[in-house]
């Protein structure tokens, strides 16, 4: 692991691109190194590599497997127990400007206008002394059962993230995906109860996912929603698994599934147009998806993609003068008929804490 990292602070220092990450519930750390700074883009998702998509979807960029270094390592076991400095704090013009694109949210799903919709909000923290492998290694350690990573280019910035939500994973013509939705604090012994407006807001994305992959597939289950913790909050989450038909590709199931009514809204297009007239900032990669595209799998050397959406998410913009730090945190919250402006404004307080407990 230690040949890992000191890849990693190589890979830094020459300012070229690479990605590590670890997958959900595995002690393995995975490092796809750029031998240039070349900005290569995903076109028909018949490449293999690791991408990285914006909310809109367009430009998906690729750090192309042949034009990098693959390695692996194993974390290992021994870990300090992590603190965080961080506490729940209030910023008032802050939550009323949230609260106020709430309610608007919420004026035009009762006027027809919408179904759901996903609003989010940036909030800034300096950070002075930041280091991408302590900073990294915190969050592997922190949330095992998310999709951890760490994503940089000279050209577009440094991302890092711990996903809780798979937005596709398929190999030949095999695929799952999952409904995520709906979210409280997780406390301890506590017994979970879901409301009407979670349960309501989780049926949405399970349906809107079961309607337009009809189409493109021969077969699907689905099973019944459960709770999932991930880190210190609880979601309802749903399985579905099918069979892709033959003459459907890749491509066109993640257009399909992307942006999902759990980081967008309903009628997709309707929703994507209010987040980017009404949200007042610019998404960028959060809410978009990354991951392995077209990985061979040994021993028969099929092919497999497994992508995760950009959900508990930073950017880091370091200063030329390395002494301050800019953390860009992203927190959204799916906004239905029953949401209360205040209630939402608390969640997407808890959402925040997922992050500040890793650079606290």
């Amino acid at each position: 692991m230690i040949d890992f990292f000191i890849k990693v602070k190589q890979q830094e220092r020459q300012n070229l691109p690479f990605v590590i990450y670890s997958k959900p519930n595995k002690n393995a750390l995975v490092g796809f190194f750029q031998k240039n700074d070349h900005l290569y883009f995903a076109d028909d998702f018949t490449e293999s590599g690791f991408v990285f998509s914006p909310f809109d979807g367009n430009q998906i960029i690729l750090i192309p497997k042949n034009q990098s270094q693959k390695w692996a390592s194993q974390l290992s076991t021994s870990a300090e127990k992590q603190h965080s400095n961080f506490t729940v704090s209030e910023n008032h013009k802050d939550k009323e400007h949230f609260k106020n694109l709430v309610q608007k949210g919420i004026d035009s799903i009762r006027k027809g206008v919408l179904s759901k919709v996903v609003l989010s909000r940036e909030e800034i923290i300096d950070l002075p002394g930041f280091d991408i492998v302590s900073i990294f290694e915190k969050l592997v350690r922190t949330y095992p059962t998310a999709f951890c990573y760490c994503w940089f280019h000279p050209k577009i910035g440094l991302w890092m993230g711990a996903s809780p939500e798979r937005l596709l994973k398929a190999q030949k013509n095999q695929f799952y995906t999952m409904a995520l939705a709906g979210t409280q604090t997780f406390e301890d012994d506590m017994e979970v109860i879901w409301g009407n407006k979670e349960k309501e807001e989780q049926q949405l994305v399970t349906d809107f996912i079961l309607t337009n992959l009809k189409d493109v597939t021969t077969e699907v289950n689905v099973s019944s929603p459960y709770t999932l913790k991930s880190g210190n909050l609880l979601h309802i989450k749903t399985d579905i698994e099918g069979i892709v038909n033959p003459d459907s590709n890749l491509k066109e199931i993640v257009s399909i599934l992307h942006p999902t009514p759990a980081v967008c809204g309903l009628p997709k297009r309707v929703a994507k147009d209010f987040i980017l007239q009404h949200e007042g900032y610019d998404r960028a990669y959060y809410t978009g998806f990354l991951g392995e595209l077209n990985r061979k799998v040994e021993p028969k050397g099929k092919l497999k993609s497994d992508l995760y959406v950009n959900l508990r998410c930073m950017q880091i913009k370091i200063a030329p003068d390395n002494a301050t730090t800019k953390v860009h945190l992203y927190m959204g919250c799916g906004i239905t008929k029953d949401s209360i402006p205040e209630n939402e404004w608390e969640e997407s307080v808890n959402k925040s804490m997922t992050i500040k407990k890793i650079i606290g």
